[in-house]
């Protein structure tokens, strides 16, 4: 089987380095791709978001199964165009995509089907949401743009000040473009966060490992929010009680509820929770997996991908015995110094061997480029250095060990991923 991965980071490098572990893989191909991922696929010069052309190098080599891991491309219809290609593809089509690619339409289903999630209210206009956010005065309060904003477009207001700052920095300033055009101004949810894949083929869902991420750009969660800076897998907090009462109350009643409104949903859907003292509650869906929880999830499968992939496409997911691993696992995201705003790049990394790994761990490229026989930075989140061990403190030593034999002039890294408080 020949396999076209779309996308260029860490969790398109893990998938890939996962769909090797497969002996019906014969060839992988990445479009984009980077660094790191050149070592394990052929990358392809074509932009995760050029549909035509990757319609065309797909029919053109006889790929025989398309996975397309990023956002962008499956809202913009990625999925769609293959398929109508005669192309076997895992992922939602863009009607379903619109799950992560729209907060509005995310909250106003979870409303309208009864899902448990934060109170909200849209608006379009900044003076209305600034007037709401007054009159409603209760702080912190979360301010989301609309659409897709690269992990970036959510931002917590700790008082009114802010608040204002953040509705004319979404739909004045237009920082994340017209994906804030519409923001949803929500209440703000108080506990451990969860978050868990889970692949579904639209009938049937059957949620992965649980994971925690670690979002705010530096240790004891300060600073900015980030697309994540470290994860850990099994979630402690996530008890079997608490995924049973999950599967019953939002798993399944979100892929009905997909079914009820047209938009069925098949591929890999995340849903990131949060365990308040009123129970979980869904804080957001994303309708691939997540980058970096695919870090720490993936290694802990012991079920080949391929079979998996198959089975999603193919509708009988059912049928299919999904096993994982005991192990606990840790990923810790080395990261260009000023990321998550701006940053350098084009800088030499040092500790890695000609395949961009290191002994110990599994080193998952996300922003790397190769160039002359050199590993150079290429993107905000550099590099997602990984272990798995049978405790969650030896898999963090593991990881945290090979940290320290990687440099790169800048790189920033929390030292305290996996603590909880």
């Amino acid at each position: 089987m020949e396999i076209l991965m779309v996308g260029s980071g860490g969790r398109e490098h893990t998938l890939i380095r996962k769909l090797k572990e497969s002996n019906k893989v014969t060839k992988i191909y990445c479009a984009p791709g980077n660094g790191g991922i050149s070592k394990d696929a052929e990358c392809v010069n074509i932009s995760a978001m050029d549909i035509d052309n990757m319609v065309k190098f797909a029919k053109e080599k006889n790929i025989d199964l398309v996975f397309v891991a990023p956002d962008d491309p499956l809202a913009a219809g990625m999925v769609d165009a293959m398929e109508n290609a005669g192309i076997r593809t895992f992922g939602p089509k863009a009607n379903a995509a619109i799950i992560e690619s729209s907060k509005v339409f995310s909250k106003n289903l979870m409303k309208k089907y009864n899902i448990p999630t934060a109170k909200y209210e849209v608006f379009n206009n900044s003076q209305n949401a600034i007037n709401y956010i007054k009159n409603n005065n209760e702080f912190p309060i979360v301010i989301k743009a609309d659409g897709l904003a690269l992990g970036k477009g959510v931002i917590i207001a700790q008082n009114l000040d802010e608040a204002v700052n953040a509705v004319n920095t979404i739909m004045e300033d237009k920082k994340f473009g017209a994906s804030g055009n519409n923001i949803v101004v929500e209440e703000f949810l108080t506990g451990p966060e969860v978050s868990v894949l889970a692949f579904t083929d639209g009938n049937c869902v059957k949620p992965m490992v649980s994971s925690k991420d670690h979002k705010r750009a530096y240790d004891n969660d300060e600073g900015l929010n980030t697309g994540g800076m470290g994860t850990i897998s099994p979630n402690p907090y996530y008890t079997d009680e608490i995924a049973e009462i999950c599967q019953r109350t939002i798993f399944e009643p979100t892929i009905k509820a997909m079914n009820n409104e047209g938009r069925t949903f098949k591929g890999c859907l995340y849903f990131g929770l949060m365990i308040t003292p009123k129970g979980v509650k869904v804080i957001e869906y994303n309708a691939r997996f997540g980058d970096p929880e695919t870090q720490v999830v993936l290694p802990r499968l012991k079920t080949d991908l391929v079979d998996i992939i198959e089975a999603v496409i193919d509708g009988n997911l059912s049928e299919i015995n999904i096993e994982w691993s005991t192990d606990s696992c840790a990923c810790v995201v080395m990261a260009s110094g000023g990321y998550p705003e701006s940053y350098k790049k084009g800088i030499e990394i040092f500790g890695l061997d000609e395949n961009g790994q290191i002994e110990g761990a599994t080193v998952y490229h996300a922003g790397t480029v190769f160039k002359d026989g050199k590993f150079l930075t290429n993107g905000g989140r550099v590099l997602g250095v990984t272990a798995c061990d049978s405790t969650l403190g030896g898999a963090l030593k593991k990881a945290y060990n090979a940290v320290n034999k990687i440099n790169f002039e800048n790189a920033h890294y929390r030292k305290d991923i996996g603590k909880t408080k």
